[in-house]
């Protein structure tokens, strides 16, 4: 849901201007990688929790999520108005916390696909880091903005599907393998897009000096490019 309020809000603001931040990606890559380090080390605790105090996993977890969620909004609003001191150790905070939270599909990754599985999802995230920023850099305002729009309506579905998702699995109806590979396939490209235009977005839509905000939209691409990847692993996995 945080990701989705993100790419709107960009996607608003970039309508408004012309380029205002060229540099702007280039002083956030430091930011998003020590947010992924972070999100590393989150998921590393939680695995340590599941391992050693099963019983205090799912407690916590709630605790983690509803935390994330207060930081993520706390933390936007700081860096979108330039506080950058307020907002570095709150991100750090969601990243840690984002990193727990992972931890569960992670667990699940590793008893199915194992720790290839893992390093798979990591790998096409770099990939399509490197394939992203020369496509999304030279698109034309006009392909940019027909891009964003198309991927910004898929997130939004897709955000309706999952939420469905949670629903039915608290009714004890969980989804087909054929239709899990399907999402998660959906997931995959809609991600894949996400990042293009990121490249094309956040330039337009951040001054040089709200490199944060420009981060934690690059975060919020890349994690859930990578949980989808494992997603779709997982269920291929399974489908056999």
């Amino acid at each position: 849901m945080s990701s989705t309020s993100n790419f709107q809000e960009a996607i608003r603001e970039a309508r408004r201007s012309a380029l205002v931040g060229p540099n702007v990606i280039r002083n956030a890559l430091p930011f998003l990688g020590g947010g992924l380090i972070l999100t590393a080390i989150g998921s590393w605790g939680g695995l340590g929790v599941l391992s050693a105090a099963p019983q205090l996993f799912m407690p916590t977890f709630i605790g983690a999520m509803i935390a994330e969620l207060v930081l993520f909004f706390v933390a936007q609003g700081a860096a979108s108005k330039g506080n950058n001191g307020l907002a570095l150790p709150l991100l750090a905070t969601y990243s840690l916390l984002s990193g727990y939270t992972l931890s569960g599909l992670i667990a699940v990754a590793l008893s199915t696909v194992g720790i290839t599985g893992i390093i798979i999802a990591a790998a096409g995230c770099g990939i399509t880091f490197m394939a992203a920023s020369p496509i999304g850099s030279n698109l034309s305002e006009r392909d940019g903005f027909a891009l964003a729009k198309t991927v910004q309506l898929g997130i939004i579905a897709l955000l309706v599907v999952l939420l469905l998702q949670l629903v039915f699995s608290f009714f004890g109806v969980f989804t087909p393998t054929f239709l899990e590979i399907a999402i998660s396939g959906i997931g995959v490209v809609l991600f894949v897009g996400a990042a293009v235009v990121d490249f094309f977005v956040l330039p337009r839509t951040y001054r040089d000096d709200q490199y944060l905000s420009a981060a934690l939209s690059m975060y919020l691409t890349y994690i859930n490019l990578f949980i989808f990847i494992l997603r779709l692993l997982i269920a291929l996995n399974r489908s056999r």
